[in-house]
């Protein structure tokens, strides 16, 4: 896995390589070098190899990795994303691409099998050629959030909003910004950080709201925030999945997302969140201020959410599917 430093697809292969290790499988995690990702893997029991995965001057990867799996005479070799797809050999093993958005398929031309983490990306793979016997949905699973102490770190008194994710237009924090002075009692707070901090905190001033928005940085505790917060907001505009509204349903907090695929999938209308045009921060504030100021509908949204954590993406239930999938690849 060639990953960024942070990221939900990063954080899932940590979660996986780590259940997959616990319940007695046969792990080698390969990642770029990065001694914050390594020391919990190692931590975790996992034996744990570093190399650069670098861009096209980097010679000395993709011999090392064939070496390292030559060594290790693994069964099956899951490639996480483009980069480790592109550079990973094949060899003696069954090679399979994770997906987690809809990539540039060129670098998957070695796979044998393609994973993807929605169904949207599955029936897209379909479409772009791939046979339903080599391409498969496998979800995500997240930490169960329900026992985290709430943060205290935050304003108390009013109605707290909260977004997670990187700063980027593709996140849509513009939009819920622009929400926020038709909800004048409620305070957002947005954990993150990215290029587009400086532009944020300049719209929140032209909107006159800059008192109420919260600029965080990058936490650790998304369980506590999110078991401190009113509602749980994705505002993405691109999210192909949204591994932070399976957190918010973890974690028991209601959800209002903007209809990106992921969210779709995800969210059943009014059962288990709130789905929203996109681009539209009026209809996001509508759906906040019925959750804020209906506190019988959040409750039963977050309950409905947490039932459906517990029923598709829990660690249990998820597991057992990635187990049987490796298991029947590889018989």
């Amino acid at each position: 896995m060639a990953g960024a430093r942070v990221g939900g697809a990063e954080l899932f292969f940590e979660r996986l390589c780590a259940a997959q290790h616990r319940a007695g499988d046969s792990v080698l995690a390969v990642i770029r070098a990065d001694q914050a990702r390594a020391a919990p893997l190692r931590a975790a029991g996992l034996d744990t190899a570093e190399l650069a995965f670098g861009g096209r001057l980097d010679l000395r990867t993709r011999p090392r990795l064939a070496a390292l799996l030559r060594d290790f005479r693994p069964d099956l070799t899951m490639a996480w994303m483009n980069r480790a797809a592109s550079l990973t050999p094949r060899g003696d093993w069954t090679l399979v691409g994770r997906l987690g958005g809809y990539y540039d398929l060129k670098y998957y031309r070695r796979c044998q099998h393609l994973v993807g983490n929605t169904n949207g990306i599955v029936a897209w793979l379909r479409r772009m050629g791939w046979p339903e016997a080599r391409s498969h949905f496998l979800p995500n699973f997240v930490a169960d959030l329900a026992a985290a102490a709430p943060a205290t770190d935050l304003p108390p008194g009013r109605p707290l909003l909260l977004g997670l994710g990187r700063l980027h237009t593709d996140k849509g924090f513009d939009l819920l910004i622009r929400a926020l002075p038709r909800l004048p009692q409620a305070i957002l707070a947005i954990g993150g950080e990215g290029p587009e901090r400086a532009a944020l905190e300049a719209l929140a001033r032209r909107e006159g709201v800059a008192g109420r928005v919260h600029f965080l940085g990058w936490r650790q505790d998304a369980g506590a925030l999110l078991r401190a917060a009113d509602v749980f907001v994705c505002s993405s505009r691109i999210e192909p999945l949204g591994n932070m509204v399976l957190e918010a349903f973890s974690a028991g907090c209601p959800v209002v997302a903007i209809a990106a695929s992921g969210p779709r999938e995800l969210i059943a209308q009014d059962r288990t969140g709130l789905l929203v045009p996109p681009e539209d921060p009026a209809a996001l504030a509508d759906a906040i201020a019925a959750l804020l100021e209906e506190p019988s509908r959040a409750r039963a949204l977050a309950a409905a959410g947490r039932e459906r954590f517990e029923t598709c993406f829990a660690e249990a239930p998820v597991l057992a599917q990635w187990r049987d999938f490796l298991e029947r690849l590889t018989r």
